[in-house]
């Protein structure tokens, strides 16, 4: 049988927990490199969280970003940030700038703005933010997510054990913290719509490991101390292994669509930081739950006295084979009952009364 069709079948053999150092591996360089992205790089925050001014009018005449820069030099926000957008109307230019209070100052950037892109300054959006909303805005964030990460460690503690809490903790940090590094290697805008898709993927992270853990449980009562915890494990991860996979393809496709193909494609850039927090956190908690929390859980799990004593307890010994003399005797076959020969004499005087004979096909003699 083919690996697709054992997979599909759930009959696949995969040691997750005797393959745990591989996956711990993986995750220590991927946490490695994304924590020293944070450090150095850090995370391009948007203006409803930093604060801002921002301006997007229509390019009509094709200017580049080098022709915004140009025009925005004489102010001193040369290293503001330029973006060229597309839609199906038409293209334009985004440019987010530091706070800028004056009104007449502001005004003249629009205006210079608005001509290198060949539109009237009546034309052009601007929407400026105080860094009092912006402060606003992450502390909610935040917030937010103390608050799920509280609730969600309550909840399973209480319906499986502390340990697996634990363990579910750990692989939703493990997915926010790739997530994060994604968006500091990448240098895409953090903005409000991130950490709503942030918080949506930690729920498909907590959502497989749940999965995963509640398998678990149900194999240690069917197996009612008769099978290690690495065993169980592994048992329970190959049997939810499909479903898992399916459950991510299925989240993957449309978000994998609206990031390559709505944004880059199409040019819909103002989907792109959504969908990559969605891409990347679907991805990372699929792995998180297969290949961290329940490796996790077994290495917490395995110096406990009554797994450590299924672990060492002696293999049972073969019932040792009978020797011939010591072989049962055969049972005494019972004598074969004749049957009794009819007696020529008529009928008998008791009992059912034969069959008379059938007619014959002449008549009456």
């Amino acid at each position: 049988m083919s690996f697709a069709a054992r997979l599909y079948r759930n009959e696949t053999e995969f040691d997750f927990v005797g393959r745990k150092r591989i996956g711990f591996t993986i995750s220590l360089v991927l946490l490695t490199l994304s924590l020293a992205s944070l450090l150095v790089r850090g995370l391009n925050l948007g203006v409803d969280f930093e604060g801002g001014t921002v301006i997007e009018v229509t390019n009509s005449t094709g200017a580049s970003v080098a022709d915004i820069r140009d025009a925005l030099r004489p102010f001193g926000l040369e290293t503001a940030t330029v973006q060229l957008t597309s839609s199906v109307d038409a293209d334009g230019i985004r440019v987010e700038s530091e706070i800028i209070e004056d009104l007449v100052e502001r005004e003249r950037v629009v205006t210079a703005v608005s001509e290198a892109a060949g539109v009237d300054a009546t034309a052009a959006n601007v929407t400026a933010v105080g860094p009092a909303f912006g402060e606003e805005i992450t502390k909610s964030a935040v917030r937010a997510l103390v608050i799920f990460l509280i609730v969600v460690a309550l909840f399973i503690a209480w319906r499986f054990e502390w340990k697996m809490a634990l363990a579910g903790l750990a692989a939703l940090f493990h997915d926010l913290i790739l997530t994060a590094g994604v968006y500091s290697l990448t240098g895409f805008e953090v903005t409000p719509s991130t950490v709503i898709a942030i918080l949506t993927i930690l729920g498909y992270s907590l959502y497989d490991t749940v999965v995963v853990f509640d398998k678990i449980v149900e194999t240690v009562e069917i197996s009612q101390g008769r099978r290690s915890l690495a065993q169980i494990i592994n048992d329970s991860m190959n049997t939810v292994l499909m479903r898992s996979l399916n459950t991510s393809l299925t989240s993957l496709l449309p978000v994998g669509s609206l990031l390559f193909v709505g944004s880059f494609l199409l040019g819909a850039t103002t989907l792109r930081e959504f969908a990559l927090a969605l891409f990347v956190g679907v991805a990372a908690g699929t792995y998180s739950s297969i290949f961290v929390a329940s490796p996790l859980l077994a290495t917490w799990k395995a110096n406990e006295p009554e797994w450590r004593g299924i672990e060492t307890a002696p293999a049972p010994k073969p019932a040792p084979a009978a020797k011939p003399d010591d072989a049962p005797a055969p049972k005494p076959k019972k004598p074969k009952q004749s049957k009794p020969k009819p007696t020529p004499a008529g009928p008998p005087a008791t009992g059912p009364k034969p069959r008379p004979p059938k007619k014959g096909r002449g008549g009456k003699r």
